[in-house]
């Protein structure tokens, strides 16, 4: 059993290590929960100081095959949120060590916390393990069946985080099933720019136009990453009565229709229209999708789903850190 340090430590604010916290989603997440807060430390595989975007945290490495080291990181917070993890390209090119860090890492992250007496432990895990593509109904009961490698390595994470709040009386693992999140990274430097909406935002203001590459019927379900940071902090501060969470806002679009929301921005914004490139021709019909948040709806959480928000600032991002290229 752990020490169960956390309950030492309830007149202190809380202290929440976020790893991958120098990425995409973690550095966002870090970002909010500073703003309401908390204490946050920054996992980060290299040795950094803390970032100008967050210079109130705390960075530490963290050697994911020194189990030790991870304890020792685990003994000095009171709750763990794993954003760290490969992206989908790397797990293709890699799958061995798709498997090795989404699922032996995470892991090894999570016997550190039960062993070092923290008892929640949020791990970020993709709707994409149920199928794919991502069609028809989908809740968090429905079998998991997608076999790529980006899939099956985070339903190994998955399972072992679910193994340890099953056996654990005094842990609480939660995996978070995220569809697609829309929003500004912390920094340039962060790997996201070949996700949809960041990738088209950027073209939008480098090349003035917007090339798709895909079916652009494809459907996907996006959500506004200041609701994603918003349901992390509902989780931290709950009583959890469920282990699988999904995170979709039930505002599904096409890739085609979410294109033309960022060329109406842009010609709002910056008073220049990118036409839309369509490298493939569409699909006649677009496929029905639909990723019901049980639990969310079960608590009351409502999404706020301001996409015009986030694709205007992510808009004003690129304006400042891409220049076009004329």
């Amino acid at each position: 059993m752990g020490k169960r340090r956390t309950l030492e430590k309830i007149d202190q604010p809380i202290r929440i290590l976020v790893t991958g916290g120098f990425g995409y989603v973690g550095g966002r997440v870090a970002q909010h929960l500073v703003e309401k807060g908390y204490q946050v430390v920054l996992g980060s595989r290299k040795i950094q100081s803390s970032p100008d975007w967050l210079p109130q945290s705390e960075v530490v490495q963290l050697r994911w095959d020194d189990e030790a080291a991870l304890a020792e990181i685990c003994n000095s917070v009171n709750v763990v949120i794993h954003t760290a993890g490969m992206n989908a390209q790397d797990c293709a090119f890699d799958p061995v060590a798709a498997l090795e860090f989404n699922g032996l890492a995470t892991a090894r992250l999570m016997r550190a916390s039960i062993n070092e007496g923290i008892t929640k432990f949020i791990y970020l895990s993709t709707a994409h393990v149920y199928r794919s593509p991502l069609v028809g109904e989908i809740d968090e009961k429905t079998c998991p069946r997608n076999l790529h490698p980006y899939a099956s390595s985070h339903l190994a994470g998955e399972n072992a985080v679910l193994y340890g709040s099953q056996n654990e009386s005094d842990f609480s693992g939660i995996v978070l099933r995220l569809s697609n999140v829309v929003g500004s990274p912390v920094s340039k430097d962060v790997n996201c720019w070949m996700l949809l909406v960041n990738d088209l935002c950027k073209q939008a203001i480098i090349e003035r136009s917007l090339t798709l590459n895909g079916d652009s019927k494809t459907v996907r379900d996006f959500v506004a990453i200041r609701d994603f940071c918003s349901v992390i902090e509902v989780l931290i501060e709950s009583n959890n009565t469920s282990n699988i969470v999904n995170i979709g806002s039930g505002k599904v679009c096409t890739v085609g229709e979410m294109a033309t929301k960022i060329q109406s921005s842009c010609l709002n914004m910056l008073g220049f229209e990118p036409p839309i490139i369509f490298k493939q021709k569409p699909s006649m019909n677009k496929n029905l999708f639909n990723l019901q948040t049980s639990y969310l709806d079960s608590i009351g959480f409502k999404f706020a789903n301001n996409f015009d928000l986030e694709i205007e600032q992510l808009i004003s991002f690129c304006v400042k850190n891409f220049p076009y290229k004329s």
